[in-house]
């Protein structure tokens, strides 16, 4: 009986020391969801071993996040999409060999890196500032695999033709830029947007819960099961920077910007992996075709039943692929097997 006594005791405490942290977590989850996502992005990010770091250069300041040093192997640069950030590689970054170089930073004014009211946001813009930014942390000493899904997609491709020397093979994921032949249901939001002078509101920028779930749901093929409070929390995320989303978006969609990378394929000399959702509804992936047909030596995946959020629909399969192109460059032009 002492014994039971003992245990029941034990029980009780455990409990009592428990419940704090049992508590917090709920109180964060209902009251406080977007604290909580921030404190899960920062978990992850240090689960898989990722710093965050800060380069200067002339008053702006880049944001990004990197694992692993430069070595023989080419570094990696991961470029995130319209409104996302550099957490957006997260789920890529856990199937990849710990030991490659991997920088994924946050885009030209997205999370932690400088926003201004005068910067050019449109995607020339963009590969100037990330061009920038290479530079500042000496990444271009040798030259690296950039990867870039949708609106990053378009800026990594730009980014290739113009520093050609910079790069020594590139994965484009879903990139936005190319006229592709089969509208889709973004195209249609698009259409109506420009029908009402941009009156009506952006698919891509939710202001409630129910239009995070119809953003979910026009990028991902895969239904998530979201709860209410963590789709609050991501609204809760974004809300104060929505004038800036909307700016960007103006930009990323005018005429400069809107094809920009199908305007700069005839330039791209590395070579090009293509990766596409079979099931996109914001990009089409006939846009894989018409990159083929202007650089017939590209390699192209097509994923089955994965929509335009490759990265969070097949992180796994995803960062496979890239692995193996980025291998298969290397033997080729090394001649010999390299280890990864």
């Amino acid at each position: 009986m002492a014994a039971d006594l003992e245990v029941v005791n034990l029980f009780i405490i455990a409990g009592g020391t428990l419940a704090i942290p049992i508590l917090a977590f709920v109180a964060s989850f209902l009251l406080w969801p977007s604290a909580l996502i921030k404190v899960y992005y920062w978990y992850w990010r240090r689960t898989l071993g990722l710093q965050v770091r800060y380069a200067d250069c002339g008053g702006y300041r880049f944001c990004y996040a990197c694992r692993g040093k430069p070595g023989m192997r080419p570094s990696i640069l991961m470029l995130h999409g319209f409104s996302a950030h550099k957490d957006t590689w997260l789920s890529v970054v856990k199937y990849l060999p710990k030991h490659l170089h991997i920088v994924c930073v946050d885009m030209p004014g997205h999370e932690g890196t400088t926003r201004t009211n005068t910067e050019d946001y449109s995607i020339q813009g963009q590969v100037k500032r990330i061009h920038q930014f290479v530079e500042t942390i000496r990444l271009n000493r040798k030259p690296f695999h950039v990867v870039g899904t949708s609106m990053g997609g378009n800026v990594a491709g730009v980014y290739a033709a113009c520093y050609q020397k910079e790069i020594c093979s590139m994965t484009l994921i879903c990139p936005d830029g190319i006229r592709h032949p089969c509208e889709t249901k973004f195209d249609n939001h698009l259409q109506d947007l420009e029908h009402s002078n941009y009156t009506l509101s952006i698919p891509l920028i939710p202001t409630t819960p129910e239009e995070m779930e119809d953003m979910f749901r026009l990028c991902s093929h895969v239904r998530f099961k979201i709860p209410q409070q963590i789709l609050q929390g991501l609204v809760d995320v974004r809300q104060p920077h929505n004038t800036f989303y909307e700016e960007v978006f103006m930009e990323i969609v005018g005429e400069p910007s809107r094809y920009a990378l199908q305007e700069h394929l005839h330039q791209i000399t590395a070579p090009l992996q293509v990766i596409w959702g079979k099931k996109d509804q914001v990009v089409d992936v006939s846009g894989a075709a018409v990159i083929a047909e202007v650089l017939p030596g590209c390699r192209v995946d097509l994923l089955e039943n994965c929509g335009h959020s490759v990265v969070m629909e097949r992180p796994c399969r995803t960062a496979k692929l890239i692995l193996e192109f980025i291998i298969l460059q290397q033997d080729t032009r090394g001649g010999t097997k390299k280890s990864y």
